[in-house]
């Protein structure tokens, strides 16, 4: 195994280098075997303990540059010109046996020069809250972050009470996000701005590197991904919670989970987020927040594609303007999958029948994930299953309405009954890593230093579409005393 950083060559403007601080006693809580055999190395052949001392920050691999890297971004709406990692070090890039190689993260590992004042420690329940939910959207097909390992340190830190601490290893295509291109369009350092520039080009976007304007084909790569990376938030009930510029990925990957959510009871404007007081990443809000975000990356990147202000404004325009026509498609193409809709008939038609839909679960407080999962389980010819869909919606008409006329459009599918059966259940998942179980689990952990409901849960999430036997507990919605209507960041 060996790590290597390019990052660290950009210069010391773009990063403090700084060692994570060891932590008192560190203790291996898990470790994605899976991913680690995906780099080259011997990462699987080390036990327990060398695996707690080099993801805890206590042991340094000889290869490493840990660093804090430097960013800026818009946090609610308003920019804040200085962030970076207070509270991650990057440790550097590990070499994967097929593919490019992936950065290596510890977050929790002690304070740095961005900290803010603050300590710089990751409570237990953030920790777990983060391995669970990104290895679970990496099993529902979702680009996202991915989670190494979870450590506990044997020290508390300081939130409202003292809590047990934690250290999450967490991997990615990139680290860098447009709060990263913000913190040096704020200094006017476009020299600063084309290096980052050509750094993500060379790690994540190789093929534009031959083209007239890398730069602008840069833009429009990121803006595809995350049009698409959001119209699958949607499709799932997934709401990010804090879509703040720093923690939007210019690879597209879905990155810091912090009080994000999925949904229970569909509701188009649903918040769990304590901070977002005002519904600014509301569910119903992502896509329109992305566009925003990803306006922002293309002003820091406008010295790049014309030397004429006003010729890159227009430049950067015929790109943005791309981005509601992506979403819209790839929101539609999803949808009519998840609804058994394989011929395109009318785009229209489709879209009022979806949502039609969404309005009668809204005004039933229909689960949103078993919503789509019963209905991947109906026939067309019969309705002897309907009822298992019927009993989410509390006044059923409507929804006896809305299969007649879904009944009705699958008549002009060719797909037999069973293959569209088949198609929709590859794409609605059955279990999805639901607010209460989350919270069972980090209470276990936390309360009573018992991982086994975290455990439990995290290995049932890892096959989302496929039906478990004797695991029924966990597919179904939280009764009226488990029901988690706030979710917390974790620092």
């Amino acid at each position: 195994m060996k790590f290597k950083n390019r990052y660290a060559a950009l210069g010391e403007n773009f990063c403090e280098k700084t060692p994570p601080v060891p932590v008192a006693e560190p203790g291996l809580i898990i470790f994605n075997h899976e991913l680690a055999a995906q780099f080259v190395g011997s990462l699987n052949e080390l036990d327990d303990t060398s695996l707690a001392e080099l993801f805890s920050g206590n042991r340094v691999h000889e290869s490493c540059e840990p660093l804090a890297m430097a960013y800026a971004g818009h946090q609610f709406g308003h920019f804040n010109p200085q962030l970076g990692d207070g509270r991650a070090i990057y440790l550097g890039e590990l070499e994967r046996l097929h593919g490019v190689a992936m950065d290596v993260q510890l977050k929790g590992s002690g304070p740095t020069r961005f900290s803010r004042n603050g300590d710089g420690r990751a409570a237990l329940g953030p920790v777990l809250r983060e391995y669970i939910v990104s290895e679970a959207m990496y099993s529902l097909h979702v680009p996202t972050t991915r989670a190494l390992a979870a450590v506990t340190t044997g020290e508390k830190v300081a939130r409202e009470q003292l809590l047990p601490g934690g250290v999450i290893t967490r991997v990615a295509e990139s680290f860098i996000r447009v709060g990263s291109f913000q913190y040096f369009a704020n200094q006017r350092d476009i020299a600063s701005i084309k290096a980052l520039a050509d750094y993500v080009i060379e790690r994540n976007y190789a093929e534009l590197a031959q083209h007239k304007n890398a730069y602008l084909e840069l833009l429009e790569a990121v803006t595809q991904r995350h049009a698409h990376l959001i119209a699958q938030w949607m499709q799932l009930g997934f709401i990010h919670g804090v879509m703040n510029t720093d923690n939007m990925s210019v690879a597209g990957e879905t990155i810091d989970y912090g009080p994000c959510a999925f949904m229970d009871a569909y509701h188009h404007e649903q918040v769990y987020s304590f901070i977002d007081r005002d519904g600014r990443y509301a569910y119903n809000q992502q896509p329109s927040i992305g566009l925003w975000n990803l306006t922002r990356l293309a002003e820091t990147l406008l010295p790049l594609f014309h030397d004429d202000t006003d010729a890159a404004i227009e430049l950067a325009k015929t790109v943005l303007q791309t981005y509601n026509h992506r979403y819209e498609q790839a929101w539609l193409q999803g949808m009519r999958a998840k609804c058994g809709l394989s011929a395109i008939i009318s785009d229209e038609e489709d879209r009022a029948l979806i949502e039609d839909l969404f309005t009668i679960m809204a005004s039933n407080n229909a689960d949103f994930t078993l919503t789509f999962y019963f209905l991947s389980r109906l026939n067309l010819e019969t309705d002897e299953n309907d009822h298992r869909l019927l009993e989410l919606f509390s006044q059923q008409a409507a929804a006896v309405g809305w299969l007649e006329k879904w009944r009705q459009r699958l008549s002009n599918e060719k797909q037999n009954n069973e293959q569209r059966q088949k198609n929709m259940q590859a794409v609605n998942p059955i279990y999805i890593p639901r607010n209460h179980q989350i919270e069972a689990a980090i209470r276990a952990a936390e309360d009573h230093n018992d991982f086994a409901p975290f455990h439990a849960l995290h290995e049932v999430l890892q096959q989302p579409f496929h039906y478990q036997p004797d695991k029924d507990n966990y597919m179904l919605p939280p009764k009226p005393e488990e029901e988690v209507t706030q979710t917390f960041c974790g620092t």
